[in-house]
């Protein structure tokens, strides 16, 4: 399309019925309402009213080239169209079943005022619970290539209030603690990033959809006001689109408290539907695996006589697995690549030839005698020029031998991912290198998951790029890490601190399913570490952060000694009908409310920070007319995550029924579990 004839398709575009109010659109329930327009600049900007009140300021829409001159003023609406959808769909797996998708839609489109015209059109969605919004761009035959240096959207809060945030721009990824300042202590931060805001409503700003272009960081320019900041690139222009595309969604959830936050699918319902069809092939399941010996220094990753990936080693696991129904083994460390520094190298993998001591195909034979599944492993070192050009013969591999989820792996410093010096052409000709989450990295987690559907292979990369909702159009995307996992409290005492996991609830669980990997009975790592938990939270954390794919990540022996404890996880499904959040705050604690997706089975529990408390659970979630046993694990008399009392666990039996309430004790960075089931 030329320049003449875009802009006389920005000029068709349909108007807005005379009597509706142009540049408006409303949410369902009239709560939230957002304006688009330009000022008297030419500048776009977006503005979003809650009950009558301005939530987000007049904020600044636009973009920076690195060839063009930059697209944010000069500009003016010609044209507007509206929509709306009131729909419902299911989900394959996840933490409910089905999802209601209701939404009013208004797209404006921007053109320059002059006589060859370029612009966009900004698609903005508004639910009940948060707005998102696209840009959107025509083909230009003229020019065909675009090549934005920096998206320029602005979020200006407009009341005061706190955030819970991350840094973004840092050598480490994802993974670091949050910290919990004023708005105004901001600086560069990932998202999620949440807000509570003075008056109690509460905020999430994150993205969703993010394909084929460059992860959106947050950068605070002054008081309140943040702008969009674009993963680097080593090509100079931060994204690099050829002919017609859209930008992923900027999306805001907005609740009136931290329930409303969780209880929230923007993200998802901003995405596309499944495009892989069929995948009851993937089953939701718990898993164990010769991980945490690595983690813990017992065992290693290379070969010698500390090599944990043995064959007679993972038979051991195959059996333990096959005995207490666990579904899944993984095993780390079984390939070629492991020996000398593999860390932001990764040259050396191979992801089809297996150490000599472990026999690959004969353990996944014995494995599904047993009824049990090997879980892969393909650590790339940050190489992904490596890993690209063994991909389809080592998901060949895993599918041939029934090896249905595979965890992958990407550890370097956050811009030092290994890429071929082309876009995705293989082989390489040169190596330039990447951020974890630039346009480059996204391409490559896609071609991943793609290439393993193919062979019906689930994944779960660990070192992503940050969850957008994705899963609901690739639902062989099962999980991800994308922050500080449970490997972090093996290397030092309190490591990752009792406020932790209340906070992820929050913040990086509201992107997606995280493989956290709980279950780590002993409450001890690397030269016996203590974690920052008690025994009755690492099982609430099977509630607290949800993933369809759940590890008990202690070695077997550990969990063996802790048989009641290994009921609950033997028990505790990874696949949900509901969830709800019925009690917590922001950082402090999160205890849940899930219905098993194939019984009539409900779970109760959570986890705390570092203050203990008493919390009213009420029960109004169950059936009205039926009574429930209820199996109680919780923290013990005296239980504290900071001395031996963090082992101290009480166990109790009642009957309730809806309408009932109970009052349990959480200790110092305790928790607690609760199965329900039904008595007739």
């Amino acid at each position: 399309m030329t320049i003449r004839l875009f802009a006389a398709a920005l000029l068709a575009a349909t108007a807005l019925p005379a009597s509706a109010l142009a540049g408006t659109v409303a949410s369902p329930d009239g709560r939230i309402s957002v304006t688009v327009d330009a000022d008297e600049e030419g500048k776009p900007f977006y503005e979003v009213m809650r009950d009558g009140k301005v939530l987000i300021a007049r904020s600044q829409l636009g973009f920076n080239f690195t060839d063009e001159d930059p697209l944010r003023r000069n500009l003016a609406i010609t044209g507007e169209t509206t929509d709306s959808a009131d729909t419902r769909w299911e989900q394959p797996w996840g933490e409910r079943q089905f999802v209601t998708d209701r939404h009013n839609e208004l797209a404006v489109t921007f053109a320059e005022k002059d006589d060859t015209p370029r612009g966009f059109t900004l698609r903005m969605r508004v639910f009940d619970d948060g707005i998102g919004f696209r840009y959107e761009f025509a083909d230009r035959a003229d020019h065909p290539v675009t090549n934005i240096a920096e998206e320029l959207t602005e979020f200006t809060i407009a009341p005061e209030g706190t955030a819970w945030w991350i840094p973004a721009g840092d050598w480490n990824r994802y993974e670091y603690l949050y910290s919990n300042t004023p708005i105004e202590g901001v600086s560069m931060a990932h998202t999620p990033i949440t807000m509570r805001l003075e008056d109690g409503t509460h905020l999430s700003f994150h993205e969703a959809a993010l394909v084929d272009y460059s992860g959106m960081w947050l950068q605070r320019l002054q008081d309140r006001r943040f702008r969009a900041h674009l993963a680097p690139s080593s090509r100079g222009a931060k994204v690099v689109r050829t002919g017609a595309f859209h930008t992923p969604w900027r999306s805001i959830r907005i609740a009136d408290d931290a329930a409303g936050l969780v209880e929230n699918d923007l993200e998802l319902n901003l995405n596309e539907p499944n495009k892989l069809g069929d995948v009851s092939w993937f089953e939701p399941a718990k898993y164990i695996g010769i991980w945490w010996g690595m983690i813990s220094n017992r065992w290693t990753w290379a070969q010698g006589d500390r090599h944990g990936a043995t064959t007679e080693r993972t038979k051991d696991y195959i059996d333990f697995a096959a005995k207490n129904g666990f579904r899944g083994v993984l095993v780390e460390g079984w390939d070629y690549g492991w020996d000398g520094i593999w860390f932001g190298n990764g040259r050396d993998f191979s992801f089809t030839k297996a150490y000599p001591d472990f026999d690959l195909e004969g353990l996944a034979a014995y494995a599904k005698e047993k009824g049990v599944h090997l879980i892969g492993h393909h650590e790339t070192g940050g190489n992904i020029a490596n890993y690209e050009a063994q991909l389809a013969d080592a998901m060949a591999l895993y599918g041939r031998l029934g090896v249905d989820v595979v965890k992958t792996g990407y550890v370097a410093d956050a811009g030092g991912i290994i890429s071929c010096n082309a876009d995705i052409a293989l082989p390489c000709e040169g190596q330039v290198m990447e951020w974890h989450d630039g346009q480059r990295q996204v391409q490559h987690h896609l071609r991943v998951v793609e290439e393993a559907a193919k062979n019906r292979v689930a994944v779960n990369p660990h070192e992503p790029v940050k969850d957008t909702g994705l899963r609901r159009t690739y639902p062989n995307w099962v999980a991800r890490e994308g922050a500080r996992g449970m490997e972090y409290n093996a290397w030092g005492p309190f490591n990752n601190g009792p406020d932790h996991e209340p906070t992820l609830v929050y913040t990086r669980m509201l992107a997606g399913p995280m493989d956290f990997t709980p279950g780590v009975l002993s409450l001890k790592g690397d030269k016996d570490v203590p974690l920052a938990s008690t025994l009755a939270k690492q099982l609430g954390l099977y509630l607290a952060i949800y993933s369809p794919i759940q590890m008990a990540a202690d070695f077997i022996e550990s969990l063996a000694e802790h048989p009641r404890e290994l009921e609950f996880i033997r028990a505790v499904p990874a696949d949900w009908a509901e969830s709800h959040l019925i009690a917590g705050e922001v950082g402090d604690y999160a205890i849940f409310a899930r219905k098993d997706r194939n019984s009539e089975d409900w779970y109760v529990g959570g986890v705390n920070d570092a203050t203990a408390r008493e919390v009213a659970l009420d029960f109004d979630f169950l059936t009205p007319g039926k009574m429930y046993k209820a199996t109680i694990w919780k923290d013990g008399e005296g239980a504290t995550y900071e001395t031996e009392a963090r082992h101290r666990i009480a166990y109790d039996n009642r009957t309730v029924k809806a309408g009932d309430s109970m009052s349990i004790w959480l200790a110092p960075g305790g928790g607690a579990a609760i199965r329900l089931q039904p008595l007739d």
